[in-house]
This record gives C-alpha cells, sequence and structure tokens, in this order.
C-alpha cells in the first residue's frame, strides 16, 4: 500500500486557521511528525469546540477550478445546508468549520462513527481537510488522491490541491505550541474561542450516525508476541525511571494492543480497539469500554496488574495524577491536546496550591529544569513506538510465514483471474478483489483485509489510493495495464503487496515505465547503508532511473509495517520528506514500492517488504556496522512487462534469483494450477 505522507494532526475535529470553528472534541491540535494529513481527535460525548472569530476569508485558491455534475442528486446541498443552519444557533458565531480525518487516537483507520469528514464530503480517501464556510465548500487533500476526490466531491465542493499544508504549518500545532497558535491568531486580529458540548456535524449526521464498535478483544498468543506483558512493562518503567518520569499516557491503539498483547476490530484492517492506557511505576490503568473485555481477558489483564477504568474517565484521571505531583509522560506527536492541556492546568493548579509563582504557566515543563518542586511533564517520542517497530524473533517469524501463505493465496488468485481475463468472462474490480479475499480467507489464520484492496485497470491504476465501488468500478481491460495493491491480517502478521500486470501486449511506453519502476525497487532491496541512516537518505535509490527521464511519483517509497498490527507503521518511513530522521535499525520491516502513475492512463507500482538485517561487509569505515534487507514478500514480478534492454546484468541476476527464491518457498504450497502458473512465472529471463 502506498506509503503516507508527513502529516499534520489535530483533536477532533478542530477548526482554525482563518476564521475557523472546528469541531475539537479532545482539544488542540498538535503537530505528527511522521505523517501529514490533518487527524480527527474525537472525545464522546462532549467534544470541546475551536472557534476562529473575526478573521478574513479563505485566500489559498484552488489549482483547479473544474466543477462536477452533483453525484447523488440533492443531498451533499442538504448536509451542507444544514451545516450551514448550525452556524448562527443562539451561542454560536461561526464564520468556517474545519472538519480532519481522524480519530482521538490519530489512527489512519477510523470505525466508521468517526468518518466525519468522508460523511460531510463524500470523499473517501484517508487523507484530507474539509473547510466549511458561510458561502464555499473546499477540501484539500494530497497528490496520492487528486483523481480520487475529483470523482468524489459533487459539484459543491472546491478541491483544492495545494494550500492548506502551507496555511496550517504556520500554527505548529503541537499540544506544547497551544501558546503559540493563540499568539500567532492574535497577531492577525483573530480570536481563539473554545466551545463545549457541540460537535456539528454530528448534529447534521443525526440519529443515522452508526454507534461505537463494542466487539469484544482477544488475546494475542505469546508464540506470536514474543515478550509477555510483563517482561514489555518492566522495560517501559526502566525507561519511564530514566526519563525522570513516574507514569505514560499511550492513546495510540497499535501501542496499547501490542504492549498489552491484545487485539481488537474495532476499526476496519487493524486489530486493535479504542482504549488509552496509563502506566505507572507500580501499576497500569486501562480506559476502555469493559463490554469488550471477555473473562479470558480480564484474567490475562489481573495478572499484569492492569485495572479497568471507563473509556471516558480518561481526562479526570489525568487530572488526578496531576494532583497526585505525577512527573507525566506525553508524546504530543500522537498524545491528543485534550489529554496534554489537562494535564498542564492541573499542574497549574497543584502548583497554585503549593503558593507556586509559576502559577498559570500553560506549558510542559522539562523535568530537567524544574526548580517548583511541583508535577513536571516529561516530552518526547513514546518509547513504545521504537520498541514495537523493532520486531523480535517471534514476530519475524510470524511474518515469514503469514508472507508464504499470503503468496500461495495470491498465486491461486492469478491463475483464475487470467483464465477468466483469456475466457473473456467480463469481471468488474470489485468481483476481482472480492475473489481475492475469497482465496486468501481460506488460508490458515486469516483475520481480514490490511486495507481497502486497490483493484484498478487502467486509468483507474493513476489514482494511488483507489477503491473500486460496486455502483461505479471499471470491467477489468485485458489491453490495459492493471494495478493490484493488497494485504491481508493473519493471526502472525500483517501483509501488503502491489503487482501490476497486463493481460494482454502492453505498450513500449508501458514497458518503459514498468522497467524503471522495477529497476528502482531493485536499487533499494540492494542497497547496503550505514547503521543510523535515515529512510529519506535512502528514498532517491528508488526514483533516480525515474528521474533519468523526468518522470516521478507522488508519495513515500517505504512504510513501517506492523507484525500482525497496523499496515502503516511509524516511526520509520523511507521518504522523500526529509523531516522525519527516524533511523532505519535492524529488525525494522518496511516497505519497498515506487511507482508511476499517467493521469488517466495508467499507474506502476511494485511493492514487497522488507525486513532490516545487518549487512556483511568486508569493511566497517569508523567502526560502524552497516544494514541491508531480506524479503518477506515472494510473488512473481510479471515479465512480460520487462523491457530487458533496459536492465543491466546485474539486474537480471537479481530477477532471476528472486523468482527462484520465490518457486523454492512457495511452490511446496500449491498444487494444480496454480504450481504450474508459479513455475511459468518464475522461469530464469537471459538477456540477449
Amino acid at each position: 500500500m502506498s506509503s503516507l505522507p508527513s502529516q499534520l494532526t489535530y483533536s477532533h475535529s478542530h477548526a482554525r486557521c482563518f476564521r475557523f470553528l472546528s469541531s475539537v472534541s479532545l482539544s488542540l491540535p498538535i503537530f505528527h511528525k511522521f505523517k501529514t494529513s490533518p487527524k480527527l481527535f474525537t472525545k464522546s460525548p462532549n467534544p470541546q469546540i475551536l472557534t476562529v472569530r473575526n478573521c478574513g476569508s479563505i485566500t489559498a485558491k484552488p489549482s483547479s477550478d473544474i466543477r462536477r455534475k452533483n453525484r447523488t442528486g440533492s443531498e451533499p446541498d442538504e448536509k451542507l445546508r444544514r451545516l450551514r443552519e448550525l452556524f448562527v444557533k443562539p451561542g454560536i458565531d461561526i464564520d468556517a468549520y474545519i472538519v480532519p480525518s481522524q480519530d482521538a487516537h490519530q489512527s489512519e483507520f477510523i470505525a466508521e462513527c468517526y468518518m466525519r469528514r468522508a460523511y460531510i464530503s463524500g470523499f473517501t480517501g484517508s487523507a484530507g481537510t474539509a473547510v466549511i464556510t458561510k458561502d464555499k465548500a473546499a477540501l484539500w487533500t494530497d497528490g496520492r488522491y487528486f483523481l480520487q476526490a475529483e470523482k468524489q466531491l459533487n459539484s459543491c465542493w472546491i478541491l483544492m490541491r495545494a494550500g492548506l499544508a502551507l496555511i496550517l504549518e504556520q500554527f505548529l500545532f503541537s499540544s506544547d505550541a497551544a501558546e503559540e497558535l493563540k499568539q500567532a491568531i492574535a497577531m492577525r486580529n483573530h480570536e481563539l474561542v473554545y466551545l463545549h458540548d457541540l460537535n456539528l456535524v454530528d448534529e447534521v449526521w443525526g440519529e443515522s450516525r452508526p454507534k461505537p464498535p463494542k466487539k469484544p478483544i482477544r488475546i494475542h498468543d505469546l508464540k506470536y508476541a514474543g515478550l509477555d506483558v510483563a517482561s514489555k512493562l518492566s522495560s517501559l518503567r526502566s525507561e519511564l525511571v530514566d526519563a525522570g518520569s513516574s507514569a505514560i499516557v499511550i492513546s495510540v491503539l497499535d501501542e496499547v494492543a501490542w504492549l498489552l498483547n491484545l487485539r481488537g476490530s474495532d476499526v476496519p484492517h487493524s486489530p486493535v480497539m479504542y482504549a488509552y492506557l496509563i502506566v505507572e511505576l507500580d501499576g497500569a490503568k486501562l480506559f476502555i469500554d469493559n463490554s469488550k473485555v471477555t473473562p479470558e481477558v480480564m484474567d490475562h489483564l489481573k495478572k499484569a496488574g492492569i485495572e479497568l477504568r471507563p473509556y471516558d474517565c480518561i481526562l479526570s484521571e489525568i487530572e488526578s495524577l496531576a494532583a497526585q505531583g505525577t512527573h507525566l509522560w506525553l508524546d504530543t506527536s500522537s498524545v491528543n491536546a485534550a489529554i496534554a492541556n489537562t494535564y498542564k492546568s492541573a499542574c497549574d493548579k497543584y502548583m497554585g496550591s503549593l503558593g507556586n509563582k509559576t502559577k498559570g504557566q500553560s506549558k510542559i515543563y522539562d523535568s530537567s529544569n524544574d526548580q517548583s518542586g511541583g508535577p513536571t511533564g516529561v516530552y518526547g517520542l513514546s518509547p513504545i513506538s521504537l520498541a514495537k517497530a523493532v520486531k523480535n524473533h517471534a514476530e519475524l517469524e510470524g511474518m515469514r510465514n503469514s508472507h508464504l501463505r499470503d503468496a500461495a493465496a495470491l498465486a491461486q488468485f492469478w491463475v483464475w483471474v487470467e483464465d477468466e481475463i483469456h475466457k473473456d468472462v467480463k469481471l468488474t474490480e470489485v468481483e476481482v478483489a472480492e475473489k481475492l479475499l475469497d482465496f486468501r480467507s481460506k488460508q490458515a489464520g486469516f483475520i481480514d483485509t490490511s486495507f481497502d484492496t486497490i483493484s484498478a485497470s487502467g486509468a483507474n491504476g493513476a489514482i494511488i489510493h483507489y477503491k473500486p465501488e460496486t455502483e461505479s468500478c471499471a470491467i477489468v481491460d485485458a489491453k490495459k495495464l492493471f494495478l493490484l495493491d493488497s494485504g491481508a491480517q493473519y493471526v502472525d502478521g500483517t501483509t501488503d503487496i502491489t503487482r501490476t500486470v497486463h493481460f494482454g501486449e502492453p505498450t513500449a511506453r508501458q514497458k518503459e515505465c514498468f522497467t524503471r519502476v522495477l529497476q528502482g525497487h531493485i536499487a533499494l532491496d540492494q542497497a547496503v547503508f550505514p547503521e543510523s541512516t535515515p529512510g529519506f537518505v535512502l528514498d532517491a535509490f528508488a526514483r533516480s532511473f525515474l528521474w533519468k527521464i523526468g518522470l516521478d511519483y507522488r508519495h513515500g517509497t517505504g512504510h513501517g509495517v506492523g507484525a500482525a498490527l497496523n499496515v502503516h507503521e511509524g516511526p520509520q518511513s523511507i521518504s522523500f520528506r526529509y523531516g522525519n530522521m527516524t533511523p532505519i535499525l535492524r529488525g525494522m520491516i518496511v516497505s519497498n514500492e515506487p511507482g508511476y502513475y499517467e493521469d488517466h492512463a495508467f499507474g506502476i507500482r511494485i511493492e514487497n517488504l522488507l525486513y532490516v538485517k545487518e549487512a556483511d561487509t568486508p569493511n566497517r569505515f569508523g567502526g560502524v556496522g552497516y544494514l541491508g534487507f531480506e524479503k518477506l514478500t515472494f510473488v512473481p514480478i510479471q515479465s512480460k512487462l520487462i523491457d530487458l534492454s533496459l536492465l543491466s546484468a546485474v539486474e537480471v541476476d537479481w530477477l532471476n534469483h528472486y523468482h527462484s527464491q520465490v518457486w523454492e518457498k512457495v511452490s511446496p504450497l500449491l498444487d494444480g494450477s496454480a504450481r504450474q502458473w508459479l513455475w511459468n512465472n518464475t522461469r530464469p529471463l537471459v538477456k540477449q
């Protein structure tokens, strides 16, 4: 699945720059170091609202003023009309309303009840921000979604291909920067006002809004987790002590799941559950809807010394910790600002009760500089983020095994689809995706897809995160390129793979573009680099062959992947966005997925997952170790799309060696036509 750019994050629907009112539920926004599209934080049932008054109208301009016909009659117009009626509701004076994309935990995939931006705009991409004023509605998104947004937005909406990121970045948006946000707004003669107990999108949504998920959670078996909860908590507490902290708030859902060896199904495609976790030096509290907690899970938690608390009691617990003088670790790149602001306010009250002269300050204190004797906060990246990203032996084995079963399912699928196409059976993109799901679901340990399958024929392949819909998808055309980006969640691992194929005869242009993408894929796969190298240094390996003929792609080259967890996992990435300085470490798993997309024509992407391992180099300059990659994905790359004249002998050798590995590892899992297909598609190529 194509990699995410770094993203700005907000607290639950917030509104801010210019005259925007935002449905903030859980507070002010945070600047997220590793992702870049605005995110929604929600606190149920009483979200906060952020209003900016007395500002000018939107000044950013769309790069395209194309207006589309209304897709679904008057329904989207009616939503906007009803929303704008609330702008003048008694006690509210709203000039504009911002609706970001995600939930209170900064999740990429979210439960349906939190999909406010998708509901109000009709745009279903995972990244984007809607801004509604009294007479205009605009949506900002990044390059992965331009074509999708053009299709999904109706004529009431303006697609802003650029601008919002530039507008918002000047306001910082780390939770530490609430005062700076106020100052920035004040400098523009704007007023920042907080409202409570109201979310305008929810008001419009009404009774039809889906209910929060309540499915039971499950234990992630130790043979897949590799470390028990007690060991993980012990390591975490050691880090807290070293940092001068006595407790940490964990709000990122996959961090909670990983630390507690639990899995859930609250969020599509990600085996996580909505919860907060507070870990102290002598105990821990899990904030969750306890109807999801089975007796087995309850015993599992009790053995680890973890108490249960209601999900919506998180802020009162934060206040209580501050009142006790707790030195709280806050990762403001992930913890929503409501938590941070509640802690800061409670610290101020605590110090005020001690007669401290610093009462009224609004910042998170660095414990190394604090002289007050009061509670202090420790700012820093969550230590769980990196611990989770570096896989242990059991997690790696689970990933290896699940990828082989996944490869077997894909071989069975490709036999089926090629046979159907060659028999002139008319298959829609949705039917193809459903058939792939059927093959995967028969594999041992299958749980779910790891994201919505991108099944894209012809021009749809140029929509980077295309999702076929039954009523509008295309027929898979044998005369056009077909891009399939898909993945699965298994009990022991998470997969993500993209292959691009042609069922007929590709053009010379398609073969050249495909081959240059393949060359970039090979270059990154073969990369050897010093320890502590950040991912952005590696990004050019994958782009250089496209650059030579003036081509490129609008997404990162690689993202981290969880072990039976989120298909997109930080903090590491391989991207041209150099703001992420997280080093690529031994034990991490990343994707390798360069691509090329010709708007309204075709899309090409080749993706494998890679495990970071130690490289055996004859030298260690400066005493530094070197790293390289081991492949986890074993599915053939279609040879008919390759222009062999562009490949070097080394690149041909790489491809032939890869295909020999595919045959060796996957053929024992297949029989009949699928095994024959694998044989046919892993034969060595000879460069003339």
